[in-house]
């Protein structure tokens, strides 16, 4: 079992400097909590721990992250609090600790390719430290080296999960031995028979194989000296996963892998790493298409070499990777190897490029000289625009930064979305408005009663969401429009003695509607509901077709019983290009004759008139708005309310009703309140005759001493 000496002794091997107090600090605290725990390989519980810190160390981590490693588990696994990290080991570390045990709780249950991706990008969304996914690297690479102890579909489950999530994660920090010892771990419980081939054969074949390695070693160091050129040749075997991978792209048996032997040269400069691969391609023929250049164009994570593939001295391929130091250390090291003082790590990144963020890395080491203010500079935000959350079946979903419970109903089914009623957030109610988080589980709560709300279209961040809700908005429209067209349509066909039912399945109907430019009757009526065309067009076109008519004019007698109707039921109003329509005003801003005012095709009720700087109108849907006219003055009223503020004196209440009376406008209704600062408030409910009087009698009231401010509500 690792010890703690070991543990401190390796960390002053690379940071002589380093205060292991937190370190130690951190190990007493975890032996203490995790005090009696026992492993399914009947170890101390506290080995775990101890064997996660010791890897970081191998990471050349900093004393936080491997305080964080000594602590990771004790969240979940003990009675440990957050706070109390946090008092004792200072918020950086509790942070770490929280990051890791947040990982640890998300349950993987899909294993699709673009899932495993989604996740990944989850898991880094969901740390704002780069040192949570190093140490979650660190304690899954343990787990999986003591995967034996449990039973084999368990075996299986984590190394699917490890291969798919945490190898490609390692790859992407460039901590390529991570990377690797899992892969080569996952193979093992995943594929044991073909794991135990590639083993046997490459034993079979150890004794030859020494030999080449030396061999050539030899010859490229020779060569090498004689141009003067000063290098470091490494040879070894493939990893296990990556002669898995070659047999299963090239369908090939193990026993015909050959290209199982790597080499690797280290020089100092970047101008001797081209000089060396001249020299290799004269020594030995290369592979044409196995070239490749990273060092002109590194990988995403800053990963730098020449690769190179020949045929080796026996007839036989073999790559050959070229690399100066520096390179060396990043492709071992991996971000680590980029730390100012081992302090502090992170970056950013775009969805186009990601991790580009780690080749600023090196320009804020040269530009910051604090190690503090490096570890600031360098938080991690790798995907500011987006957010992952889970299905409650465990699915992986996207979503722009701000998405909504609507949002996630949408990516489900359409009708999901149109239904939604309410959410759940990790088991808890939320608004519909709330903001979703990375890691967040959703469930959308439905009803067939409940529908889509213009409201939503102020909140929700998907064009899914938003093209089927407008989509649906749309529809109800119309189908409202619909009714509406046929209520009005049957109305004028009644005072010509037309029976609406009899003629709308006639052919004349879809003819007219197709003279008037609609493709179907149904979107006729809808016109005649948005008041795009007037039923008084439909009916003059319907009835020669019908043979019917014109019934005569009226007289004058007629004309003024028809205008005195109209008034009663329209209050002074004339539709544009329509009449006899059912009209009524709103309540919202009381219109009054004289004011600009607007149509609002209602379902069901006509049309409503409301002023024309009606915040309702505003909001409205324009394909519903009507133009409508005042028609001449009658003896209508109309009512208005007014507030008016005044000082709190004796008498101003009857000054104010004495105006009203004197302007001939009735009250209808009157309340008033007095202020703590003395001043009194009025509401009246009154009926006026038009604009213009209302207008007289504002001003007449303030003029009124004692009163301060009159508006109309």
């Amino acid at each position: 079992m690792i010890r703690l000496n070991d543990i401190t002794s390796q960390i002053l091997t690379y940071h002589p400097k380093a205060d292991i107090t937190l370190v130690e600090k951190a190990y007493v605290y975890s032996a203490k909590v995790h005090q009696g725990q026992i492993r399914l390989s009947g170890e101390p519980y506290l080995s775990h721990p101890l064997e996660v810190a010791y890897i970081l160390t191998q990471m050349k981590m900093d004393t936080v992250c491997i305080a964080a490693g000594l602590l990771h588990d004790t969240i979940e696994d003990t009675d440990a609090q957050l706070s109390d990290i946090a008092r004792l080991f200072g918020q950086e570390t509790a942070d770490i600790v929280d990051g890791v045990t947040k990982i640890s709780k998300i349950q993987f249950s899909s294993r699709e390719q673009r899932q495993a991706e989604n996740i990944r990008k989850m898991i880094l969304a969901m740390s704002n430290d780069i040192r949570v996914i190093l140490v979650k690297l660190a304690d899954r690479l343990h787990n999986m080296r003591t995967l034996g102890y449990h039973p084999e579909p368990k075996q299986r489950l984590i190394a699917r999960e490890t291969l798919d999530i945490y190898a490609p994660l390692a790859g992407r920090m460039g901590i390529y031995w991570v990377k690797s010892s899992l892969e080569d771990l996952c193979l093992y419980y995943m594929e044991p028979e073909i794991y135990q081939k590639i083993k046997t054969e490459i034993a079979q074949r150890k004794g030859a194989q020494e030999k080449f390695i030396q061999d050539v070693r030899e010859l490229l160091t020779r060569k090498l000296e004689e141009v003067g050129i000063k290098a470091t040749v490494e040879g070894r075997h493939k990893h296990f996963y990556s002669i898995y991978k070659k047999m299963m792209t090239q369908h090939l048996m193990v026993n015909q892998v050959y290209d199982i032997m790597a080499f690797r040269v280290i020089v100092d400069t970047i101008k001797e790493c081209y000089e060396i691969l001249g020299h290799i391609h004269s020594m030995w023929k290369p592979v044409p298409g196995r070239f490749k250049d990273y060092i002109s164009v590194p990988k995403e994570n800053m990963y730098q070499s020449l690769h190179t593939t020949m045929i080796g001295p026996l007839g036989q391929r073999m790559e050959v990777q070229i690399r100066t130091w520096d390179m060396h250390r990043i492709a071992e090291e991996g971000i680590a190897a980029h730390w100012k003082y081992k302090e502090g790590l992170g970056g950013k990144q775009t969805d186009e490029k990601q991790f580009t963020w780690l080749r600023q890395l090196l320009e804020w080491q040269k530009s910051l000289s604090d190690p503090l203010e490096f570890l600031e500079s360098v938080r991690m935000d790798l995907f500011p625009h987006e957010v992952y959350v889970f299905t409650p079946n465990g699915e992986v979903k996207e979503f722009p930064k701000g998405a909504t419970p609507v949002d996630f109903a949408y990516s489900i089914h359409s009708e999901v979305g149109n239904k939604c009623m309410g959410a759940k957030v990790n088991g808890k109610m939320v608004p519909l408005r709330y903001e979703l988080k990375n890691g967040d589980i959703v469930e959308i709560i439905t009803s067939s009663r409940h529908h889509p709300s213009k409201d939503w279209l102020e909140f929700v961040k998907t064009p899914k969401a938003r093209n089927k809700i407008r989509h649906w908005i749309k529809n109800q429209e119309r189908d409202e429009s619909v009714a509406l067209g046929k209520n009005i349509l049957e109305r004028f066909l009644e005072h010509e003695h037309i029976t609406f039912q009899n003629i709308l399945k006639s052919d004349q109907v879809t003819s007219i509607a197709k003279d008037l430019s609609f493709h179907s009757v149904e979107d006729l009526l809808a016109g005649i509901g948005f008041g795009k065309v007037s039923p008084r067009q439909v009916v003059g076109r319907l009835k020669p077709k019908l043979g019917l008519k014109d019934a005569k004019a009226p007289g004058l007698v007629g004309k003024m019983v028809h205008r005195i109707k109209r008034r009663k039921t329209g209050k002074g109003i004339q539709v544009k290009g329509v009449s006899d329509m059912l009209i009524r005003f709103a309540n919202c801003c009381h219109p009054l004759p004289g004011e600009e005012v607007v149509g609002f095709i209602t379902r069901g009720r006509g049309v409503t008139i409301h002023t024309k700087d009606c915040p309702h109108v505003l909001k409205a849907n324009k394909e519903r708005l009507v133009d409508v006219t005042w028609e001449a003055e009658g003896n209508e009223s109309y009512q208005a309310e007014l507030k008016v503020t005044s000082l709190d004196k004796k008498g101003t209440l009857a000054d104010i009703t004495g105006v009203l009376a004197q302007k001939d406008a009735n009250i209808i209704h009157a309340e008033i309140k007095t202020t703590v600062d003395r001043k009194g408030v009025l509401f009246f409910t009154i009926e006026v005759a038009d604009y213009r009087q209302l207008q007289e009698i504002m001003g007449a009231i303030k003029r009124i001493k004692n009163v301060i401010m009159v508006e109309r509500v």
